[in-house]
């Protein structure tokens, strides 16, 4: 029997089937009841749960398997705290200070339980190159581990570069552990690691894909998002930079205008306790928790106030969506901000807004087209109500813009891996690094200077025609809660 044959003859089985249509009813009512009710117990957004349940409503069965996959999930992580607590940092007074910077650093530590702390240097690394050679040099002196946290690792130019210095490193005895997101770094086959675990290093993936395992649920949409790299637990590497040759200009001229950060002293503890959290919970071991903590070197003050910041959604605080709001609300005269995916909620909206409508210099920096052309189109949805409260737009031009970073005043500074939108601020686990220091925002005001230099303004009087502009973003904007 041929097999459209055989779907017809299980058609008219099913058509001869008494009371059919009543079944079918019956079971779309407690798909629909069940699920709803678990929706409805997660206590979301009104608007989001409203959409789910509609759209669950309308796609009988089918609506399940999306929310399986693309639905709110949340990520219990109990053992891991406990890991944290095998290596967990004592409280310092490095931010013993009174006004806005002191009550961040509060809310910080409330919503990640990481204590603010102090560095002894901190390098902004512009763009990939400077960046690639900060961590060989870095690599290159480790003597007890490395260990690598990426969203992107590319068997290209680059990444090539990177593995082959750490399996000189783990051939010469130092640990090598590298944890990449399974989907961010899914192009990365697993030949091109094999060097590296030959040599004895370490592998582990980021929620890897098993669709094929209906019983599990797959965390396809919960990624990591972070960057970091610890040395010894004495130098610590974080911000926007992936491996990948897209972002190594010494290879490509058009590669992305990126931000990283080298940093040295205590808060270096911070990095290594996400990644630590990170590897233990992707790869299920915890044995090397006490030897990383014993090759912790002593305390030693630094001059520069800085806090290590995680954010994921095995929490429902979004540290990081709070701690850029709360920043822009504490501004006095100035909050600038780049971000190569600008999609914000409410409240980032409202900061923004408030801060221009109450006479700061309110400047956005975002790329003229990002790497994707729906998230350029959702991010320009907004720009009238930015013009309209008063904050200058900008639109870099020359590069895709990939750098993610927050000036607030003279001394308070954002610089991580989250972008400006739902998904950094709720779906992804980020990094970021919050710094109260004089030094650390001159730096970055220069870099902004020079961006912006290269970055025409946003007219309010722009040509906005119907059918090429305005309706294009405004349909992008209606996928902003899952960009």
């Amino acid at each position: 029997m041929t097999l459209p044959d055989a779907l017809a003859d299980t058609w008219h089985w099913l058509l001869s089937v008494p009371h059919l249509g009543l079944y079918l009813g019956a079971g779309w009512v407690v798909y629909l009841l069940g699920l709803g009710g678990w929706i409805l117990l997660q206590k979301r957004p009104p608007v989001a749960t409203l959409s789910w349940l509609l759209g669950l409503a309308a796609l009988p069965y089918i609506g399940f398997l999306v929310y399986l996959v693309f639905g709110p999930q949340r990520i219990k992580r109990h053992r891991l705290r406990r890991a944290r607590a095998r290596v967990s940092l004592p409280e310092p007074a490095a931010w013993a200070h009174a006004g806005a910077a002191a009550e961040l650093a509060t809310l910080a530590k409330a919503t990640t339980g990481i204590a603010p702390d102090t560095a002894t240097s901190v390098r902004l690394l512009v763009d990939g190159g400077a960046t690639y050679d900060a961590l060989l040099e870095a690599i290159a002196g480790a003597r007890h581990h490395v260990h690598l946290e990426y969203y992107i690792f590319a068997a290209d130019r680059s990444g090539t570069m990177l593995r082959d210095a750490l399996v000189e490193r783990a051939r010469a005895g130092v640990a090598v552990r590298l944890l990449m997101d399974a989907v961010g770094s899914a192009q990365c086959p697993r030949t091109f690691l094999a060097p590296l675990l030959e040599a004895g290093g370490e592998v582990a993936w980021f929620h890897p894909m098993r669709f094929g395992r209906i019983w599990q649920r797959t965390w396809v949409n919960l990624r990591s998002h972070r960057k970091i790299v610890v040395v010894d637990s004495r130098i610590g590497f974080t911000g926007g930079i992936n491996v990948t040759d897209e972002e190594n200009d010494h290879l490509r001229r058009d590669a992305y205008r990126d931000l990283h950060l080298r940093v040295e002293g205590d808060v270096v503890r911070g990095l290594q306790l996400l990644f630590v959290e990170d590897w233990a919970y992707a790869s299920g071991q915890r044995d090397f928790i006490s030897s990383v903590a014993q090759s912790l070197p002593e305390r030693s003050p630094g001059p520069i106030a800085a806090q290590v910041l995680g954010s994921g959604p095995d929490s429902a605080w979004e540290s990081i969506h709070r701690l850029h709001v709360g920043a822009i609300h504490e501004a006095r005269r100035r909050v600038w901000l780049a971000t190569p995916y600008f999609v914000p909620g409410e409240a980032a909206l409202m900061a923004l807004t408030s801060a221009a409508l109450g006479g700061l210099d309110v400047r956005v920096l975002v790329p003229r087209r990002s790497d994707s052309l729906v998230v350029t189109l959702a991010a320009r949805s907004y720009f009238d109500t930015l013009l309209d409260a008063g904050v200058r737009v900008y639109e870099y031009g020359p590069r895709m813009l990939h750098t993610k970073a927050l000036l607030v005043d003279d001394e308070v500074s954002l610089v991580g891996s989250a972008n400006f939108d739902a998904r950094s601020f709720s779906l992804n686990f980020e990094v970021c690094m919050l710094f109260r220091d004089r030094g650390v925002a001159a730096g970055l005001e220069q870099l902004f200077e020079a961006d912006l230099a290269k970055a025409p303004r946003v007219r309010a009087d722009r040509p906005q025609p119907l059918w090429s502009v305005r309706l294009p973003e405004a349909a992008a904007r209606l996928l902003s809660p899952l960009l």
